[in-house]
């Protein structure tokens, strides 16, 4: 049997972005979202807040409304099944003040590659490199995690350490200090879902872990990626890594779960729970537009991404 790549399903869930950090707006194309769903702007606007700046001293201070136009495919704020454009207005960018960097490449930024990929790059903050570039998938996001929600699953994230700590209070003091030594520091988000069917992915190209590792990557900074028990896995003897099977009720049940929900790349019912590290942000020094860290702005992209995942596998 030839396999069906999750990506060539005509009617999938699916975005397309546009748009640059520094550019007039920045948006996307939502296609193959099921018509009926009457769209809770509210948690949109929520998740758009999670992921905005200027909320701490650790923070970019770049001050954005984050208003969401949504320019087709909803009439009366229901969705009709037709390709839903959107788009966010870019109003506090500051490009001249990357002037400096229009003829010099910033260390660990993107600024070399792309400019021997195209032959010219955009200057302005990072351009479509830029962490802003993020912002249409999380609307979205947003959007699939309602949908996902009416099939009872559910996806979150948190940040389980910055720069090491796990202590939330340390984590604090460390970004202050960063903050004030002009430095950034890393830190891993840990995400869950629950609630997914068995028989989700593909055997081969299209795994379940495969598409969601890859989907985690797509965020800037993201270095790492770790499903279930991940590395520690490596140091496990085959007894203590198995997930041994059981009947309740005249269902499967597992009495443990290091495979985290997948097993050959097929989700099998239990809760997918995954790890992705960030690096520290490349840009230092002491200004006010720049972030100390990824996290915890990082966490609501991190869900987006896995429900949109998710959407991609849902029959």
């Amino acid at each position: 049997m030839i396999e069906k790549s999750a990506v060539e399903r005509p009617q999938q869930f699916r975005l397309t972005t546009f748009g640059e950090s520094h550019g007039v707006a920045i948006g996307g194309v939502i296609e193959g979202c099921p018509s009926g769903l009457r769209i809770n702007h509210q948690l949109i606007a929520e998740d758009l807040a999670r992921r905005a700046t200027g909320k701490t001293s650790s923070e970019s201070q770049r001050r954005e409304p984050d208003e969401v136009e949504f320019l087709s495919g909803l009439l009366d704020g229901v969705t009709l099944g037709t390709p839903i454009a959107f788009l966010v207005r870019n109003i506090d960018a500051k490009p001249e003040d990357y002037e400096p960097f229009k003829d010099s490449f910033r260390p660990s930024h993107a600024d070399y590659t792309y400019q021997c990929k195209y032959g010219i790059r955009d200057w302005r903050g990072g351009g479509r490199a830029s962490a802003r570039a993020m912002l249409p998938y999380v609307v979205a996001g947003s959007i699939a995690k309602q949908l996902l929600a009416q099939h009872g699953i559910c996806v979150t994230a948190e940040v389980s350490s910055i720069g090491g700590e796990t202590d939330p209070s340390k984590m604090e003091t460390l970004l202050a200090q960063c903050r004030s030594n002009g430095d950034t520091v890393g830190g891993i988000v840990h995400g869950s879902i629950k609630g997914l069917p068995a028989g989700l992915g593909e055997p081969l190209e299209d795994k379940f872990q495969a598409c969601l590792a890859k989907a985690m990557f797509t965020i800037p900074a993201v270095k790492g990626f770790e499903y279930g028990d991940g590395f520690a896995m490596a140091a496990m003897k085959g007894s203590e890594a198995n997930d041994t099977m059981t009947v309740q009720e005249g269902f499967v049940k597992f009495l443990s779960n290091h495979s985290g929900g997948i097993q050959g790349g097929i989700t099998n019912g239990e809760e997918v729970f995954f790890n992705v590290a960030f690096k520290p942000i490349p840009t230092l020094g002491r200004g006010d537009r720049h972030d100390v860290c990824a996290l915890p702005r990082a966490t609501v992209i991190v869900e987006a991404m896995a429900a949109l995942i998710v959407m991609r596998f849902m029959p």
